[in-house]
């Protein structure tokens, strides 16, 4: 008797259960998102992104990975050993396109930010142009993050070779950069974005900041040569002490997805990314750029984002 009581029991409340997904059970979603190396912009967001979809959408749990970066995610994406990764702007753009290996078949998931990319140093030393830092011990960023990228990209446009005209430096782990422009190991330190963990920690620090980024004749001229990247501008106070505009160029970083993703999966990310925008963007303030129509306007092409978060786009109205 006891058993069967117990039996009925069970029976209720999965009846209850049911009733409250409509009669069907929906499982909970596990995915693992790739960010980069601790200390830099990508775990900052791929962290908060985790806690904000989690806390958004029971049934998703996302697991934020630490990994070497852009040049990592990619291939792990195509493996399918990452559900879902952060991509600079860069790296995206060459796999894409298909720039010295073959063309990727991932979609986008989201834009997340934009990344103005510029070299810090600190206050006191002598550099204020970028032809100031040649022949310099410059730190690039991390080996396998797509700061690289962009920044050989922005020199190549003025004329310059990353590893020739400058001593570049290449980081095991992104958040060891500020310390050695703090002590002097490196004359200056090349980032991008608003919010940046890199910049924050130098422009706080004792010596202070002086953000380098290319003149308005040399956007032009970078832009003259590599026209995928875009004029993008720094707001004051983005950093502590930094009390004008910066302007400078760079592209959008995109959260992508493994190839195979489902399409009610996208779906259902992209419903519980926008829907908690707000949240996301009280959070995080790199993620008040995290938004649908920010996606569209960033991809390279309409046809790379998801068909699934296409169709929660069609549904609100941000595309026809």
């Amino acid at each position: 008797m006891r058993f069967a009581t117990i039996l009925l029991a069970a029976a209720l409340l999965a009846s209850s259960a049911a009733a409250q997904t409509g009669g069907n059970a929906i499982p909970t979603t596990t995915l693992s998102l790739g960010t980069a190396t601790p200390g830099g912009g990508f775990p900052l967001y791929g962290n908060a992104f985790a806690e904000v979809m989690n806390a958004a959408e029971p049934q998703i749990s996302i697991v934020p990975r630490n990994t070497k970066g852009s040049n990592e995610n990619i291939p792990l994406l195509e493996k399918g050993e990452l559900d879902l990764a952060l991509v600079a702007g860069e790296p995206a753009y060459e796999a894409f396109a298909g720039i010295g290996r073959a063309k990727v078949a991932l979609k986008i998931l989201t834009a997340i930010y934009s990344n103005p990319g510029m070299f810090v140093v600190r206050a006191d030393s002598p550099y204020k142009a970028i032809r100031d830092l040649v022949g310099q011990p410059v730190a690039f960023g991390a080996k396998g993050s797509g700061l690289p990228i962009l920044a050989r990209y922005v020199l190549d446009g003025l004329g310059l070779k990353q590893d020739e005209d400058f001593k570049a430096i290449y980081l095991d782990r992104a958040g060891d950069g500020p310390a050695m422009v703090e002590d002097g190991r490196v004359a200056a330190l090349w980032g991008a974005g608003i919010g940046w963990p890199g910049f924050a920690a130098v422009a706080s620090s004792a010596s202070g900041a002086r953000f380098i980024a290319p003149s308005a004749e040399q956007i032009t001229r970078i832009r003259a040569r590599h026209a995928f990247l875009k004029p993008l501008t720094v707001p004051a106070n983005s950093y502590p002490r930094q009390t004008e505009p910066i302007t400078s160029l760079g592209s959008w970083s995109f959260v992508l997805t493994r190839e195979d993703l489902p399409d009610d999966v996208a779906y259902r990310l992209a419903k519980t990314l926008h829907g908690a925008e707000v949240m996301f963007c009280k959070k995080l303030a790199q993620a008040c750029e995290t938004t649908a129509a920010n996606t569209v306007a960033a991809a390279p092409k309409v046809e790379l984002i998801h068909s699934g978060v296409m169709k929660y786009f069609r549904e609100i109205g941000v595309v026809k």
